[in-house]
Formats: structure tokens, C-alpha cells, sequence
């Protein structure tokens, strides 16, 4: 396959991962937003929110003090904004466009038909009318993407590079919900825990999971109340929980080993270290050395992997 295609269809799913994430963590934040709390810990969710995205700075150049109406008409309709929902799904429908005939009529269409459709919801006001079902038609066309990708196209290198873009970017923004949720949590209960904080705490933690579809899994799995070191061993450890880092990256290795070539052994030998280096983790571990530290150091590893994956397989990043 030509670098230049594998390129495009790489970048179409991290595109659409990138928006499914976006409208995950919008709509628990707007959801969050509702409940009874002080006008801080409300503006701090936002602030968050930006932070994740590394957009806090391009905010405030923008639009100044954080305001949670402006937030979301940065981080949903702002063309300007390469993070937007909007500017992601026009980069995956850009990129699906270029690549038009490695995809079948369904893949095509979709992204076609998405692209299409958000316009004419944002034109209509339906983000300021019903931002929650704004956002669970942005999951929904983004599970159908996928779905319609990995139900109906041939399990060949398309497929794989696709599935490649999917799982680097899920695993990023996994990597930095956790640590910004994470630093705010303990910001914001350095003293005592009164009744209130440990209602706040519950809070807290379950939007975290809500953001993920995490929720009904961990009481599936762990059957007690919500710990924050329950909620990182979920959503960095455990295989079977479909967005955590060490599902993502087994994943990520499982599609570089299908693409392999004689020039990508290095590249897959440090995929398969970043894998064992969750497979084999503990929790307890993870958080005596510092969660901040391991997950900064993942966010590196990934974004070294993704440069490794440009450089052997895709268009080369412009210096």
C-alpha cells in the first residue's frame, strides 16, 4: 500500500476516534455541570476539560475567562479549533475523500453522510437545544463508523492502518483523562474528607467513568463502591475493559505485527515493550513511584510510537 493512502486512512480513524472523545467528555462535563455544587469546582470541570486537550492556552487567546457556553462552542463548532468535533469530522471525511476507492461504499458514506449531517445539526441549533443528544449522535455515528469498517471491508492493510489510528488515539486520550482528573481530585481534597467531599468524590470518580462507558463495568467487576485506585487499575490495567491503555495497546501491537515489514522490527519491539509494561504492572506499584510520572511517561511513549509508525509506514510529519 502507498504511504500516501496508508497515511489518510490512519488519520480518518484517529480523526473520528478523536471526535467520539470529545462529545465523551463534553457531554459528562455539561452532565456533571447539573449538579448541585459551587461555582468553582463547576468552572474547574471546564478548565479540565480544556487541559485534557491541551487547548487551555488557545481558549484563552480566544475568548479569555473560562465560561462553560463559550467552552463548548470552542470545543464543538469552532472551525479554527483542530480539536473541534466539527474540525475533526471534517478532517476524517477530507481524509476518507482522498482515499475514496480503498474503502467500500459503506465506509465511504458514512463519513460522507456524517460530515454532511453535523452541519445541518449545528445550523439548526441542536447543540444549544439538547447538547446531550448532540453528543450521543456524535458516539453513535462514530460506533457506526467503526462498525461498518470492521463488519464490512476486507481484513487487509486498510483495515489495519484504520485500526491503528483508533487505538493510539483512544489510548492518548485515556492516558491524559486519567491524569488530569486524577491532579484535580487531589486538589481538591488536600485536608480532611468531610461528608460532602466524599459525596463530591463520588461524583467525581463516576463522571470519569460515564466518559469512558466505564460505569456498569467497574461495578461488574469490582462490586464496591468507587475508588480512585479501583477507577486507574480499570482504565489502565485490566485487558478486557475496551478503552483502557493496556486493551488499546494490545490492540496497537496486534495491528503493527499484521502490518510488519523488514523496517518496522524496532518499531514494534518498543510496541511490545510499552505492552508489557502494563501487562505486567501493579497498581500499587504504579501508585507508590507516582500516577503522574507513569502516565507522562505513556503520553511520551505513544507519541514516540505514533513518530515511529509515520516514519516507517506513513507520510513523513513536515519538520
Amino acid at each position: 500500500m502507498l504511504s500516501r493512502t496508508a497515511d489518510h486512512l490512519f488519520w480518518m480513524a484517529r480523526y473520528t476516534e478523536r471526535a467520539e472523545n470529545t462529545a465523551r467528555m463534553l457531554d459528562v462535563n455539561h452532565q456533571s455541570a447539573l449538579l448541585p455544587q459551587s461555582a468553582d469546582v463547576a468552572l474547574q470541570g471546564w478548565q479540565g476539560l480544556l487541559s485534557i486537550s491541551e487547548l487551555l492556552p488557545a481558549y484563552t487567546a480566544q475568548h479569555g475567562d473560562v465560561n462553560p457556553a463559550k467552552v463548548l462552542d470552542f470545543m464543538v463548532k469552532d472551525p479554527a479549533n483542530p480539536s473541534s468535533i466539527v474540525a475533526c469530522l471534517q478532517a476524517a471525511r477530507e481524509n476518507a475523500r482522498a482515499v475514496r476507492g480503498a474503502l467500500n461504499t459503506e465506509a465511504w458514506e458514512i463519513q460522507n453522510q456524517t460530515w454532511l449531517e453535523v452541519n445541518r445539526l449545528i445550523a439548526s441549533g441542536a447543540l444549544e437545544s439538547d447538547p446531550a443528544h448532540f453528543f450521543e449522535w456524535v458516539k453513535f455515528r462514530s460506533h457506526l463508523s467503526r462498525g461498518a469498517t470492521v463488519g464490512t471491508m476486507l481484513q487487509d492493510e486498510a483495515l489495519h492502518f484504520m485500526r491503528l489510528g483508533t487505538f493510539l488515539e483512544r489510548a492518548d486520550n485515556t492516558a491524559r483523562l486519567l491524569d488530569v482528573k486524577f491532579h484535580a481530585a487531589q486538589s481538591d481534597f488536600m485536608g480532611a474528607a468531610t461528608a460532602q467531599d466524599q459525596d463530591h468524590d463520588f461524583y467525581h470518580w463516576s463522571a470519569v467513568l460515564l466518559s469512558v462507558s466505564g460505569f456498569e463495568t467497574y461495578r461488574k467487576v469490582y462490586r464496591d463502591v468507587i475508588t480512585p485506585e479501583r477507577v486507574a487499575e480499570l482504565l489502565i490495567l485490566r485487558a478486557d475493559m475496551p478503552r483502557s491503555l493496556h486493551a488499546c495497546m494490545k490492540e496497537v501491537l496486534g495491528n503493527l505485527d499484521m502490518l510488519g515489514s523488514s523496517q518496522s522490527g524496532e518499531t514494534q519491539r518498543h510496541a511490545g515493550r510499552l505492552l508489557a509494561h502494563l501487562k505486567f504492572a501493579r497498581i500499587d506499584e504504579i501508585f507508590t513511584n507516582g500516577l503522574h510520572a507513569y502516565l507522562t511517561q505513556f503520553l511520551e511513549r505513544v507519541n514516540d510510537l505514533g513518530a515511529r509508525i509515520s516514519r516507517d509506514f506513513l507520510v513523513p510529519a513536515a519538520v
